[in-house]
């Protein structure tokens, strides 16, 4: 188990980029989501984020082939990071704004410090355990006053929360298994595969060829969602949890719904105020205790 003394700079740089990206992301979506059914949405999001990754593994020369032993396990963490977690969270934006969704969505390191504890023996130290209630306890500031969303939209708050759930077990199995592919590759195959259902349910569902009449401005959101929002930080997240323990790369993640409820505020005009200000406080104190050296 690596200690936050050996703990790798580029988690940390990846991590902060990630948190900014992802957590502008949702406002973003939610403006996509105006004009792109959400299995058409996701089915453009993945299918060119999948191919992107894949050309750019070609041109560093790479090889594209599945290690034969690894397809069982790409095959289930596609199923749980990508099918599960872009369907769900794209539905819950439908009924729910984007900055609370985050904050359900977010949810997700209480699972994967749950079950890392269970399945990957993961060790719950005094400082990660003290981290994740204070990052948990900033959270239930944020939801707190508006738990009623669970009552006046309860559809919207159980996608987002089977999420989460999808998201952190999909974590765990990337750290369980051994890969020999590279990130960039493990990333894109999980994007393309993970995909399948996704695109099946957009062609069966929904009018796919929406996207040649959406405005400029959805059009721009949809480009950042792709080569940002997917091709970099899916690669990005997938190497800091390659880099750090499981438990420790989920609560690197607490400060997203606090960038999105802010961002929401700022894009979207959701309010804001005292409870925004105090959840951000109590977790920038519990990443600084997670992840600086006390």
């Amino acid at each position: 188990m690596k200690s936050s003394r050996t703990l790798p700079p580029m988690g940390f740089i990846l991590l902060a980029a990630i948190t900014l990206f992802w957590g502008i992301n949702w406002p973003i979506m939610k403006t996509a989501l105006t004009e792109i059914p959400p299995w058409t949405f996701r089915l453009y999001c993945l299918v060119f984020g999948g191919t992107g990754l894949l050309l750019l593994v070609k041109v560093s020369g790479r090889s594209l082939a599945i290690p034969k032993k690894e397809l069982k396990p790409l095959l289930l963490v596609s199923f749980l990071n990508i099918t599960g977690w872009h369907l769900f969270s794209a539905h819950g934006l439908l009924y729910i704004n984007a900055g609370r969704a985050s904050i359900i969505a977010f949810t997700m390191p209480v699972w994967a410090a749950i079950l890392s504890s269970y399945i990957l023996k993961e060790r719950m130290t005094k400082a990660r355990l003290l981290g994740l209630a204070l990052g948990i306890s900033g959270l239930a500031i944020l939801i707190g006053p508006d738990l009623k969303v669970f009552g006046s939209a309860p559809v919207g708050a159980f996608f987002m929360l089977t999420a989460a759930l999808s998201w952190a077990a999909g974590t765990v199995a990337i750290k369980y298994y051994h890969w020999t592919m590279p990130i960039a590759l493990l990333t894109a195959w999980q994007l393309l595969l993970g995909g399948i259902p996704i695109v099946i349910g957009a062609l069966i569902l929904e009018p796919v060829t929406v996207i040649f009449t959406i405005s400029r401005q959805v059009a721009m959101a949809l480009a950042f969602v792709i080569l940002v929002a997917i091709i970099f930080c899916q690669w990005a997240w997938f190497k800091v949890v390659n880099l750090f323990p499981a438990t420790l790369a989920a609560i690197g993640t607490l400060l997203i719904p606090v960038v999105g409820v802010l961002s929401s505020a700022l894009f979207l005009g959701e309010t804001i105020g005292l409870q925004e200000l105090a959840s951000l406080t109590l977790i920038a104190i519990a990443l600084a205790i997670v992840m600086i050296r006390p």
